[in-house]
């Protein structure tokens, strides 16, 4: 059974602008159906807040542009190829992994991949990608591809993160392998005092006891005179 989540969020056009002021549609969809107002969405503009809406049995509500902005035409995100430096901030920006390259290499973005969500325009340091006109509408199939490109990326982070978690951990015990066997090394090749110190001890413990002997002797010597 579909649970109201997800209907909420099969409402929303998945672009994950976040200009709604959560991390995306699926954060923003459980919200909305705590209680969050389902006019804070610009992508998905009046037809999703009525849509959603009539999902809810709630009174539809102007845009909240105030807090999150205007509800444009659909745009697509450009790279002027000839400033790019290949700094990767737009690769890790975009949550949906419409843009390609290396670093210090140039980028490029996958037109049929971008949702126009603009995350990428922030975080470049030279300003050299711009929004233009994508001169088609948003489509139902647009946003179903878009939300499996974003799972795939999420899927996709989540698989580095453990690799390097894994790669960090092995690093840590052959560190500490590899110190113990210095240590060890260290110790092997110190010199045995504890024998030293103890056949010593064991040399002073006899010269005082032939001392001792003597004593008596002496004593009884000097009396008989």
């Amino acid at each position: 059974m579909t649970s109201l989540v997800e209907k909420v969020h099969s409402v929303l056009p998945q672009t994950q602008c976040t200009k709604c002021g959560y991390d995306g549609c699926l954060p923003y969809a459980k919200a909305i159906v705590e209680g969050e107002e389902i006019n804070r969405c610009p992508p998905g503009g009046d037809d999703g807040i009525a849509a959603l809406a009539k999902l809810l049995n709630r009174l539809p509500l102007p845009l909240n542009t105030e807090e999150c902005g205007e509800h444009i035409p659909l745009q697509l995100a450009l790279i002027e190829e000839r400033h790019c430096i290949g700094c990767t901030l737009c690769i890790q920006a975009c949550p949906v992994d419409a843009i390609v390259g290396a670093n210090k290499f140039m980028h490029t973005i996958i037109p049929d991949l971008c949702t126009g969500c603009e995350l990428c325009v922030p975080p470049c340091p030279v300003d050299c990608i711009t929004m233009i006109p994508a001169n088609r509408q948003w489509s139902n199939d647009d946003a179903k591809h878009a939300w499996q490109n974003y799972q795939a990326r999420e899927e996709r982070l989540q698989m580095n993160k453990q690799a390097e978690l894994e790669r960090l951990a092995t690093a840590a015990e052959r560190t500490l392998k590899n110190t113990l066997n210095k240590n060890k090394a260290t110790a092997d090749a110190a010199p045995d005092t504890t024998s030293k110190d103890t056949k010593q001890q064991a040399i002073a413990a006899a010269l005082a006891k032939a001392r001792a002997r003597r004593q008596p002797t002496a004593s009884s010597e000097k009396t008989n005179e």
